[in-house]
């Protein structure tokens, strides 16, 4: 498969390397400031934030991480962002341009302890965006989804799991 000329010009711009959900990112903040939860001795950045492209072909399988994670929109196309919350209940959000696409915001919250995938709304795109996580993203924390487990916790939304499961 070619790759878009655009998205090797943002992996060259931004020193982008290969993100084991999926897609490239690069880490752009880590506060100085150490923080920890409540009843937690162990010790986070404030918060940290990163570049995180998807482009075509590509998708953030499902995980979830420890900590409120805030996704920004920088440019390309929409990007849906699942997730399910401790309820079981899916919701899409779509991440995008907000003065150009109606139903798109700028920005998306997902919460901490919650299984996301993200994909592009256009499967040919690309997408530039940030995540923001508060307290800091720590890769000890963060938890790649047995699928074959989620999809039977949530058997109403397995076939979006399984379509977007990782990959082995």
């Amino acid at each position: 498969m070619t790759i878009n000329p655009e998205v090797e010009r943002l992996i060259r711009r931004f020193d982008l390397q290969a993100h084991p959900e999926g897609g490239h990112y690069t880490e752009t903040y880590r506060s100085a400031v150490q923080v920890a939860r409540q009843d937690e001795r162990v010790v986070h950045s404030a918060s940290t934030a990163i570049y995180y492209l998807l482009s075509a072909g590509v998708y953030s399988t499902w995980h979830r991480i420890a900590s409120d994670e805030m996704w920004h929109f920088y440019k390309g196309c929409v990007v849906l962002i699942h997730v399910i919350d401790k309820a079981g209940m899916l919701h899409t959000h779509r991440l995008g341009d907000a003065l150009q696409t109606e139903d798109a915001s700028f920005q998306v919250m997902v919460p901490a302890g919650c299984w996301f995938a993200a994909e592009l709304a256009d499967p040919h795109g690309y997408a530039l965006a940030g995540c923001t996580v508060a307290p800091g993203f720590e890769f000890s924390e963060f938890e790649l989804a047995d699928t074959a487990k989620l999809s039977h916790r949530h058997p109403e939304h397995a076939a979006l799991i399984e379509r977007l499961g990782a990959r082995t």
